[in-house]
């Protein structure tokens, strides 16, 4: 893979379900003189999570220098949504050593947490990890690129 290891920008959005946690996530990173965009929403009114998981996904498609985090109740519609765009590897992650795995292992670009299945202390750890773990390459990137051949053949029409 050709992206730099180190996660610097972050675009992060949410629906109602991962609103409150997206807001103490976007603080935190804040904090932490993280770059955070949040592409909403802006209120925790009910909306449809496909209609955020499209635009983090979309940036992050476009961008081999960005990453994304996305929240919704538990993280799946979330995953469902992010993971039909070319380039995208977003991975659900609730506990510690999946956000470390996923990033060296997956080389993960959309971090995907559950807003009603963890809290902030927790989600702000697996936030951290997953920024900070390197992609190690190797065997790793020759199953990425197996991935990305897959993807290639099927937006062909071949598979």
């Amino acid at each position: 893979m050709n992206r730099e290891n180190k996660i610097g920008k972050i675009v992060i959005a949410s629906d109602h379900a991962g609103f409150e946690l997206k807001q103490s996530l976007i603080e935190a990173m804040r904090a932490d003189g993280v770059e955070v965009t949040d592409l909403g929403p802006d209120s925790s009114e009910q909306v449809d999570y496909p209609d955020y998981g499209i635009k983090v996904a979309t940036m992050v498609s476009e961008d081999e220098n960005l990453n994304g985090i996305v929240m919704c109740g538990t993280g799946i519609g979330m995953s469902i949504v992010v993971n039909r765009f070319p380039k995208v590897r977003g991975t659900l992650c609730n506990d510690m050593y999946t956000a470390k795995l996923c990033r060296q292992h997956n080389d993960s670009n959309i971090l995907i947490m559950g807003g009603r299945v963890i809290g902030m202390g927790l989600a702000y750890e697996i936030v951290r990890t997953w920024m900070s773990t390197p992609f190690e390459g190797g065997r790793h990137g020759r199953r990425l690129e197996k991935i990305n051949n897959i993807q290639n053949m099927l937006n062909k029409g071949v598979l």
